[in-house]
């Protein structure tokens, strides 16, 4: 027996129609997710490499995060899906513009060659000129972050410069594999341009099957350092996860990083709920000259792998951070809360306990160790 066909002009039925094409749209990003981007088979050196390493579950055959008595449990795949697909979103994506500085090669070629500059390209992805060298952090240049470029989070901004205008790269900092930090399209077309690839343990098959020269990869542990173009690079813990699609969950590790060059150090959290290691990184490094923190993507569904801004504070104090650049934020929508809200607390929290904050806009230059006036460019948006 045929079912009965709706009548298109019921409420009911819009707002089933609507349910339903969530509910396509999530099947559609579940289906590609386990599909796509399978990462090449780590040869027997590599696979000894990672069993040997702290942060790998022999039991599991999968890395983990360090222990800690006060992780909070998470909700069930199922909740977490169904809030996405049907919770409600007003206010998770600004109806007004975000302000972009365009920046331009001539304007990169004009920075001071003997000091620390960070460019702020857009959520966690930042060009930095490290005493006169380009070097880039999770640059993600794609216009969603999902396997398929007609579904998932959509850029709520464009690019302060095109990918074809960036500076030969000395080296790049890559926290994770998540598609919001691991975007393809943009390793591919930097392909030949970055000198060195710095990635936490078995994120360089990732690379690889992006065609990434092998000779150019460099995975670390927790902890570990190598120096490249007069930086140190050492990969410090975070706590949070990987994986791009259902069945490689935590195959590959996760990171922060500190870069240290011209007597100045640069801390950046990468993704990461809150956990004790903070105040490891920041004994061991600290004071940092600027931590690039997260803040943002947070939700009571998954406390332990984001931060709220409460937590941020509460880390970069750990890091013993002196300036906090604000990160992970007004550029795609990866939670219910809504976009400024991230910028609004920090920033109550900033002040009421004297931390100096730093929420540049998209495009703004901020030299490390230079005063600069803090503005809160968000409060006059939609």
């Amino acid at each position: 027996m045929q079912a009965p066909r709706p009548d298109p002009s019921s409420s009911n039925t819009s707002r089933g129609n609507a349910n339903f094409q969530r509910l396509r749209s999530g099947w559609l990003v579940a289906t590609a997710c386990s599909l796509v981007a399978c990462a090449s088979t780590p040869d027997e050196e590599s696979q000894r490499r990672y069993q040997a390493s702290a942060q790998y579950s022999a039991t599991d055959k999968r890395f983990q995060n360090a222990p800690n008595p006060a992780v909070k449990p998470h909700a069930g795949g199922f909740q977490i899906w169904s809030r996405f697909l049907f919770g409600d979103k007003s206010g998770t994506t600004p109806q007004d513009s975000i302000p972009v500085h365009t920046v331009t090669p001539a304007q990169l070629q004009a920075l001071p060659a003997d000091a620390n500059h960070v460019i702020r390209l857009g959520h966690s992805s930042h060009l930095l000129k490290l005493q006169g060298q380009y070097w880039l952090i999770d640059p993600v240049f794609g216009e969603r972050v999902s396997p398929f470029s007609f579904i998932g989070p959509k850029r709520f901004h464009p690019t302060p410069l095109p990918l074809q205008d960036l500076p030969p790269i000395a080296g790049m900092v890559i926290s994770h594999d998540h598609y919001d930090h691991l975007d393809e399209p943009t390793i591919k077309f930097l392909l030949g341009k970055v000198e060195r690839y710095f990635v936490p343990l078995a994120v360089g098959a990732r690379l690889r099957d992006m065609g990434v020269e092998p000779e150019r990869i460099v995975e670390l542990d927790w902890w570990q350092q190598e120096q490249h173009a007069g930086v140190q690079v050492t990969a410090t813990p975070s706590q949070h996860f990987s994986g791009r699609t259902l069945s490689d969950r935590n195959s590959t590790l996760w990171a922060s990083w500190v870069l240290q060059t011209g007597g100045q150090r640069i801390y950046y959290s990468g993704d990461t709920g809150y956990f004790p290691g903070f105040k490891a990184i920041g004994d061991k490094f600290g004071p940092m000259d600027i931590a690039l923190m997260e803040n943002g993507a947070y939700d009571a569904y998954w406390p332990s792998v984001h931060m709220t801004p409460e937590e941020t504070i509460q880390a970069f104090t750990d890091v013993r951070g002196q300036v906090l650049y604000s990160v992970h934020n007004s550029t795609f929508a990866l939670a219910m809360h809504g976009w400024r809200e991230p910028l609004d607390r920090l920033a109550a929290l900033a002040q009421q306990q004297g931390i100096q904050l730093a929420t540049p806009e998209i495009g703004e230059v901020l030299t490390v160790g230079q005063p600069r006036s803090n503005q809160k460019w968000w409060e006059a948006l939609r």
